[in-house]
């Protein structure tokens, strides 16, 4: 299983009054996830979009553990936790730089036709990036590699 990492640094903008990183961005920062796996992969979703295909999300869970806070650093780790014929699900844990979890989550997508929006299978339509992220799902068995 491949894990990306990609560094955040928290801006004041993306705090609330307590100066806590507000819920809504942690799901801004899973897109940076998930985009930074796809480029470690050698795909871009730049590219997907430009050949007429969108990736939407069908469903978001974010389960918040510890605050993180303006002025830290936050790791995003994001991996493909399942992969099938029509959804893709991606893990993530959203990391303080101690390595306590502050996050974790998942998202769901599909692939469409950006004109219809009609769902379309990846390895259909990008036969090399279906089997990449078949070789690099998360093990059925829940194991780590």
């Amino acid at each position: 299983m491949h894990i990306s990492e990609k560094e955040v640094e928290i801006r004041y903008a993306e705090t609330d009054q307590m100066g806590v990183v507000y819920h809504a961005n942690y799901i801004i920062w899973l897109e940076l996830g998930r985009t930074k796996l796809i480029e470690d992969v050698g795909f871009t979703y730049a590219e997907m979009e430009s050949q007429g295909f969108l990736s939407p999300v069908t469903d978001i869970s974010i389960q918040y553990k510890a605050s993180l806070r303006y002025g830290q650093k936050a790791i995003v780790r994001t991996w493909v936790e399942e992969h099938g014929k029509m959804r893709t699900t991606y893990g993530y844990e959203i990391l303080h730089e101690d390595g306590t979890i502050a996050a974790k989550a998942t998202s769901e997508h599909v692939v469409v036709k950006k004109d219809s929006f009609r769902p379309v299978s990846l390895s259909r339509i990008y036969p090399e990036w279906h089997a990449k992220y078949e070789e690099i799902k998360k093990d059925p068995n829940g194991v780590r590699s």
